[in-house]
């Protein structure tokens, strides 16, 4: 038993010797559980929680239809505003908007009449993001209920007997995407979520492994070769690049094969965007070779920074849950971008102009963190 405790003693000496790894082990747990706390509870509060983009094309608006747009307007869950139809069919199909309204001409007399089963009901059309069907759904139970207050309001001041009520109005789902007739399939997304995801991770592999070179005095030994640090951190940022459009090729041809993913888009744009977010990535390794001092404690930090921006990047939970000024931060996170690139061109059908945004963002990140990682680079562990 002396030698037993002997070495839990060790194990701990180790452990407790490096104080940023103690940190961040104890660090990390407690700072996710907070976020995801956050999350997920400020969900019941309207002042935190971020709201649902809706647009309302309503082309000949009526006492009915104006109210139903003022209450909805109010309502702490929306952020309501009229459009008309083609731009509210292009913000759909981008996935700029979930959810749009199409009332349609002489919806309020229509639906005043319906009220009381006598006339054919108005049909109003929902138009949402196919990724977005939770909003939808809750867009349309909000909207009945302002429907019949308004159309009820308005039938009784018009009409002070009635034999029974009905619904005054039916009800259309219609999900869009940029290819006219290609059905969504969730795995496109939850595929590039992924990716995306182990993608990140690979980095930190990169990051830790130039970390565990230096540790072991590799570097210095680089350093004596007629090499500059440019080659040297060139080339494995380099090859990480080519690991990780290896891995995108290899999960989308498992989806394609099994799942039956399509690129629906551009395919110079999907290969832009994989081949620019394999740059990231790397650099992104380089940024925590760079930055971290033992692999140990640049595993902690890294991991918690990568786990915080795949959930940002809406790649775990919907970001309409996100409080607002969450949604507004998360585009200054690079995943974000890769993830939206990536569903415009795989099973949005979008074409490659709507690639060239995400393409920009990911290489300025590169630049970034490449840049900094260059200048911040140390041969010799301290």
């Amino acid at each position: 038993m002396i030698a037993f405790w002997a070495l839990v003693r060790k194990d701990l000496r180790i452990f407790f010797g490096d104080p940023r790894a103690v940190i961040m082990a104890f660090a990390a747990p407690i700072l996710i559980g907070s976020f995801f706390g956050y999350v997920f509870g400020s969900m019941g509060k309207p002042a935190d929680r971020g709201k649902i983009k809706v647009l309302v094309v309503d082309p000949q608006p009526g006492k009915v239809t104006r109210q139903i747009m003022e209450s909805l307007q109010k309502d702490p869950m929306l952020d309501v505003s009229a459009s008309d139809l083609g731009d509210a069919q292009s913000q759909v199909k981008k996935g700029r908007v979930p959810v749009a309204l199409l009332f349609p001409p002489g919806f309020s007399e229509a639906a005043a009449q319906a009220l009381f089963g006598g006339s054919k009901k108005p049909e109003v059309t929902v138009l949402y993001d196919p990724s977005h069907k939770l909003e939808a759904g809750m867009v349309q139970g909000l909207l009945t209920g302002q429907v019949m207050q308004s159309v009820t309001r308005q039938a009784f001041s018009q009409q002070t007997t009635a034999t029974g009520l009905s619904l005054p109005f039916e009800m259309k789902e219609k999900a869009l995407a940029a290819r006219v007739g290609v059905p969504y399939n969730s795995y496109a997304h939850s595929f590039g979520g992924m990716a995306i995801q182990f993608m990140l991770f690979m980095g930190i592999d990169v990051g830790l492994g130039m970390l565990l070179l230096r540790q072991r005095g590799l570097w210095r030994r680089f350093r004596a070769a007629p090499l500059s640090k440019g080659v040297l951190l060139g080339s494995r940022a380099f090859s990480a690049m080519l690991v990780g459009m290896l891995i995108l090729a290899v999960v989308f041809a498992f989806a394609r094969i099994v799942f039956g993913v399509k690129i629906e888009g551009s395919i110079i744009g999907f290969l832009g965007i994989c081949a620019a977010f394999s740059l990231m990535t790397a650099a992104y390794g380089m940024l925590i070779a760079a930055l971290g001092k033992t692999p140990e404690a640049a595993r902690g930090l890294a991991t918690l920074a990568t786990l915080l921006m795949v959930m940002l990047s809406g790649a775990w939970v919907p970001s309409f849950i996100f409080p607002a000024w969450m949604q507004t931060l998360t585009k200054f996170i690079p995943p974000r971008w890769a993830m939206d690139g990536l569903d415009a061109m795989v099973w949005r059908g979008l074409g490659l102009q709507e690639a060239l945004i995400p393409i920009g963002v990911l290489l300025l990140s590169t630049l970034v963190f490449g840049t900094i990682a260059v200048l911040r680079f140390r041969w010799d562990a301290e």
